[in-house]
């Protein structure tokens, strides 16, 4: 099991500084992680020092609450992909979602369309913290319909992070060309293990380099 390859090794936090992103660029080189994940304004940077590492570089749009209007977030989009993001994790509108509006599906496929134009990927976080059982599985749906790449568990800025049990709803309701992400709360690598034995296809973490060392050590 090559644990690195499902890893998009992140740093979100609001306290973040450029050598922070250096740092995170390093390590993911020096451990082939799949992906890095940095807020929209450094992906110039990050762009710059990944150059033509096979690495991809992930960002993320509507962040952390999800209910920009529309037009701002297809405006945070064209500015991360002309910055160099080629993965766009983008935040639900969990507020129009709740009120049972059909604007949720419709935005998730006009940013789908601008995404996939420009040949990048879609993943969109559903919140899974903030949503019943029942709101898993229909927006998953949801995000399916509209064309999304991915569907991710959570921002890991809510009240909760990635659970199995809902990696497991979302991989049962997508069809098998939609990845499942898990994201919150993984910080060790016993957790990463169970997220994939539930479905997970890709892992978002900060704690990237631990999980490698643990398995090295293990092995």
């Amino acid at each position: 099991m090559e644990i690195n390859r499902f890893i998009e090794h992140t740093d979100l936090r609001p306290t973040l500084v450029d050598k922070d992103v250096d740092t995170l660029i390093t390590e993911a080189i020096n451990h082939q992680f799949v992906g890095v994940c940095v807020p929209p304004f450094w992906v110039k940077r990050a762009a710059r020092d990944l150059s033509s590492a096979d690495i991809q570089l992930v960002t993320v749009i509507g962040f952390p609450l999800g209910y920009q209007i529309t037009e701002s977030k297809l405006t945070e989009i064209e500015k991360a992909i002309d910055h160099g993001a080629n993965e766009l994790d983008i935040v639900m509108n969990i507020s129009a979602f709740k009120a049972g509006m059909p604007w949720v599906k419709i935005e998730l496929a006009k940013c789908a369309n601008l995404i996939h134009d420009a040949g990048c990927m879609m993943k969109v976080i559903l919140e899974t913290a903030l949503l019943t059982d029942e709101e898993i599985v229909t927006a998953t749906k949801f995000c399916c319909e509209a064309g999304t790449d991915f569907v991710k568990t959570s921002t890991g800025f809510s009240t909760a992070g990635a659970k199995t049990t809902h990696i497991e709803l979302m991989r049962n309701n997508s069809p098998s060309n939609v990845g499942v992400k898990a994201s919150g709360g993984i910080r060790d690598l016993l957790t990463l293990k169970s997220m994939v034995a539930a479905g997970a296809d890709r892992i978002g973490t900060s704690s990237g380099v631990k999980i490698m060392k643990e398995f090295n050590e293990g092995h």
